[in-house]
């Protein structure tokens, strides 16, 4: 086995990124604290291919050297919107006709591996690192997912959250339409 060189990844310029059909995903975080965490959730939104970041409350915003230390470039490849309450985010997720769901350890959420189906156009809130989504919020979505866990912790970072989610619903919309190397739109 050897790695793959960088020519050999293919990687695509930012204006052919910007080109890329996109998978109909919104990721909006709700608070989170960490600049280091923001730029791990842009890096993976890049490696997913969303449709849309939202960051809402007091989450940073880039350009900051924190958030892009982490981002590696991907503030420049992923649509991005700074929307301060994070209710009004799942509101404009909602009127673009998009179902919102929280990822969040609730009653009555759905694990992971059963949701992934028959969503066509799905937001996902991921909380802040301590309080997770705010309570007001879980008021108004569509439903939870609950990332199965069987540690003594039962939490996991809010980035290692994001990057288990979205593979979970672009590897299943991949399976789904037998496209093992594109992208899933609605």
């Amino acid at each position: 086995m050897q790695k793959k060189t960088m020519d050999e990844l293919g990687r695509k310029t930012i204006d052919e990124i910007k080109q890329t059909e996109k998978n109909a995903i919104i990721v909006i975080l709700d608070g989170i604290r960490s600049m280091h965490n923001v730029g791990s959730v842009f890096r993976t939104c890049d490696a997913f291919a969303i449709q849309e970041l939202y960051l809402c409350e007091f989450t940073p915003l880039p350009p900051h050297r924190d958030i892009h230390k982490t981002a590696l470039g991907a503030t420049e490849t992923v649509k991005w919107k700074h929307i301060e309450l994070t209710l009004e985010a799942l509101k404009l997720a909602k009127s673009k006709g998009y179902k919102v769901f929280a990822v969040e350890q609730a009653h009555n959420s759905i694990s992971l591996e059963n949701c992934a189906t028959n969503i066509d156009k799905i937001a996902l809130i991921f909380g802040n690192e301590v309080t997770g989504v705010n309570d007001e919020i879980l008021h108004h979505v569509d439903g939870c997912i609950e990332i199965p866990q069987w540690g003594n912790k039962h939490s996991l970072n809010i980035s290692v959250s994001v990057g288990v989610v979205l593979w979970e619903f672009v590897r299943y919309r991949n399976e789904k339409n037998n496209d093992k190397n594109g992208c899933v739109t609605n």
